[in-house]
C-alpha cells in the first residue's frame, strides 16, 4: 500500500473529463491520487496530489517538476493498467475514479476489468453522464422511478431485484447472452447477486448515495 486513508480517495486519471466532474470527486474525498498523467489535472485544478502512481508514460516533465520526489511512485511493469496500478495500493473504504472515461473504448473496458478482478476493492467511476460500480453481494437504493439501471454482466451471474422493472430473478446474465442495460427503477431498488460479476451503471446524479452505500455496507466481497 502506498496511500492510508480513513475515508474516500480521489483517484484521478488522464482523460478528459468536465471540471465539475473532478471537483465532484475531490469534494467527497479526503485524499487524492493521480494515476500517471492524472497529476496534470489535479495540479491544473491547484491541488497537490498524496501519490502519483503509474508507468509514468503520460506524466509530463512540467508536472514531474511541480512535484515533490517522495509523491511520485513510479511502477514501470506493463502487466497492469495505471488505474490497477493505483486501486491496488490505495487502503481506503473508497475510491471514487474520474478521468476513466473518454475516447478510447479499450481504455473503459481495461477498467471495467480491474473492478471485476479485485472486489474487495470498493470503487465508483465517475463521468459526466454515469456512475458505474461493482454490485455488492446485497444493496439497496432509494431510486426515483423511472432512473436508469443499466446491469452488465462481467461473467456468469444470476440475482435477485425488487424495484425493477424487469426483475432479475430467475436470469442467469452473461456478458455474452443476457444482459440487462436499460433497465429502470419503479422505486427503491434493492439487488442481491451470486457473484461479483455484474457492474451497476445509474446516471452522474446518485453518486453521493452510491459512495455513502458502498461505504456503509457491511456486505462485501473477499
Amino acid at each position: 500500500m502506498i496511500v492510508h486513508k480513513s475515508g474516500p480517495i480521489a483517484l484521478i486519471g488522464g482523460a478528459a473529463m468536465p471540471k465539475p466532474v473532478l471537483e465532484r470527486a475531490l469534494t467527497l474525498s479526503v485524499g487524492i491520487v493521480a494515476a500517471d498523467g492524472g497529476a496534470g489535472a489535479v495540479l491544473a485544478h491547484g491541488r497537490m496530489p498524496d501519490a502519483v502512481i503509474g508507468d509514468f508514460d503520460s506524466i509530463t516533465d512540467a508536472q514531474r517538476a511541480a512535484l515533490p520526489a517522495d509523491v511520485l511512485h513510479p511502477i514501470p511493469e506493463q502487466d497492469s493498467t495505471d488505474f490497477e496500478k493505483c486501486l491496488c495500493r490505495i487502503d481506503a473504504p473508497l475510491v471514487i475514479g474520474a478521468g476513466f472515461s473518454g475516447a478510447r473504448v479499450d481504455h473503459q473496458l481495461a477498467v471495467c476489468n480491474v473492478l471485476v478482478r479485485f472486489p474487495a476493492r470498493r470503487c465508483v467511476l465517475l463521468s459526466e453522464d454515469d456512475v458505474m460500480f461493482l454490485a455488492p453481494p446485497t444493496f439497496a437504493l432509494d431510486l426515483p422511478e423511472g432512473c436508469r439501471v443499466s446491469l452488465f454482466p462481467m461473467g456468469a451471474v444470476e440475482g435477485r431485484s425488487e424495484g425493477l422493472n424487469w426483475p432479475i430473478g430467475g436470469l442467469t446474465l452473461t456478458p455474452d447472452g443476457q444482459i440487462g442495460t436499460s433497465n429502470f427503477a419503479t422505486g427503491p431498488v434493492q439487488i442481491s447477486v451470486t457473484a461479483p460479476k455484474l457492474l451497476v451503471i445509474l446516471p452522474a446524479e446518485h453518486l453521493e448515495q452510491v459512495a455513502g452505500m458502498l461505504m456503509e455496507n457491511p456486505a462485501r466481497w473477499p
